[in-house]
């Protein structure tokens, strides 16, 4: 019987330092996805190689053999040996194989449940896999229910709708405030990374146009480069705030570099157009008292933190319903594997019924004489008709007995009863 296995590490089981040594991104993908296949004991596989996860997915029908090449392979191309190894790896058969490649798939095993990165690189790793003709009926169709169903998901599902990162909440507030962020402009305070990657988000939105102060006006004019804007120095923030609607500060100021005074002064030359201020520094760079202003917004390190925590609770609460959604699928996915052990047998008996189908067809056509072209149709679909009745019982019949103990016993007597294991030439017109 075939065997699905996953054998693998991930941000769980294996620190950075070591998923770097057995990461395939330093390797030519060509080789690697030849070596994997050129292993004797494996029938399919898979190669899923990520900044959190290494995994080679993989069918087998010599399970122990199969797994010892694997973990050899993983030895060798990390250097590291494999008794060394193996406490950082697991390995999962069947059900729980099926299982585990359905929740990666859907996000549930990522380090952010719900992002989306993941899926994308599951395909591109079932692409690479059919390019080079290495996965075939079983992981085929493993792969497309795993797609299918994170699609599922993610459409039932809010398991991807909430904001789990400061930064990104920060800009999700600010979509919340203004409705729409393209347009608007953003003066980036300060050289923090959560405030640099609140701009890169802010740019996927489409704002019109970034400013960057900092107090080194160097590292003003690399950022104000890197993200396509303008370098100002901090003397021009007051001007500035008249004309542009988001205000990120993220600097190591002891004191407030915005006060409240100076953001009253600049509301009434904005005409009271919203001004929203994501102040991520500690201490916060924006008085609180700013918060107070009508049409002021103000959103401090805490405040995002409290979204994210929400959110993440949200997306755990969400992840509830996508668990079960994964055991309806693991179920489904596993009774179609179960069948598979039939198949052969009712290919054989379908086959043989055919072959004499078409023996005894030529025999009745040739002595009925000179026949129109729909007379001899009509003779043939009767036959194929007779076939498919006869054939029906019995094969409904096995397909039936999939999980019964008895399974290998019908089949070899549905074999025996047949004689499907005699050569073709046995069957020979009389």
């Amino acid at each position: 019987m075939v065997t699905i296995v996953d054998i693998g590490m991930n941000h769980k089981t294996a620190p950075v330092e070591l998923r770097e040594l057995v990461a395939f991104g330093g390797h030519n993908i060509d080789e690697v996805m030849n070596s994997v296949r050129s292993i004797k004991d494996i029938r399919e596989s898979i190669v899923l190689s990520t900044c959190n996860r290494v995994e080679i997915l993989f069918t087998t029908d010599k399970e122990k053999e199969a797994k010892g090449s694997v973990i050899e392979f993983l030895s060798h191309i990390s250097g590291i040996k494999s008794e060394e190894l193996r406490p950082a790896l697991y390995i999962y058969d069947n059900e729980e194989a099926i299982r585990h490649i359905f929740r990666v798939g859907a996000s549930l095993d990522s380090m952010i449940v719900g992002e989306p990165q993941i899926l994308g690189q599951v395909k591109e790793a079932y692409r690479t896999a059919v390019d080079h003709k290495s996965s075939s009926v079983i992981l085929n169709r493993l792969m497309h229910r795993t797609f299918s169903l994170a699609k599922r998901i993610r459409t039932e599902t809010d398991i991807s709708g909430s904001a789990v990162s400061v930064s990104f909440a920060a800009v999700e507030l600010g979509k919340k405030i203004f409705g729409d962020l393209q347009g608007k402009k953003v003066v980036l305070i300060g050289a923090g990374e959560m405030a640099e990657l609140a701009a890169t988000y802010l740019l996927n939105n489409r704002i019109a146009r970034i400013l960057v102060a900092n107090r080194t006006f160097t590292r003003a004019v690399e950022l104000a480069d890197r993200f396509h804007g303008k370098a100002i120095s901090f003397q021009e923030i007051g001007d500035q705030l008249l004309e542009v609607d988001i205000v990120i500060t993220s600097t190591a100021s002891p004191e407030p570099i915005i006060s409240l005074n100076q953001v009253r002064k600049t509301m009434r030359g904005r005409k009271n157009r919203p001004l929203f201020f994501i102040d991520i520094a500690v201490p916060r760079n924006v008085e609180s008292q700013v918060n107070g202003i009508a049409n002021v917004f103000v959103y401090d390190i805490d405040d995002l933190s409290g979204i994210v925590e929400s959110n993440i609770n949200k997306r755990k609460g969400e992840a509830v319903k996508a668990e079960r959604m994964v055991a309806e699928e693991v179920i489904k996915f596993t009774e179609w594997l179960k069948t598979l052990d039939v198949v052969p047998t009712i290919v054989d008996l379908k086959d043989k019924c055919e072959n004499i189908r078409r023996i005894e067809l030529k025999k009745t056509l040739s002595s009925l004489g000179d026949l129109t072209p729909e007379q001899r149709k009509a003779v043939e679909n009767m036959t194929t008709s007779i076939a498919k009745k006869i054939l029906n019982d019995p094969i409904v019949f096995l397909r039936r007995k999939k999980d019964r103990a008895s399974r290998n016993l019908y089949l070899d007597i549905a074999r025996k009863l047949f004689n499907l294991d005699s050569d073709s030439d046995d069957i020979k017109p009389k």
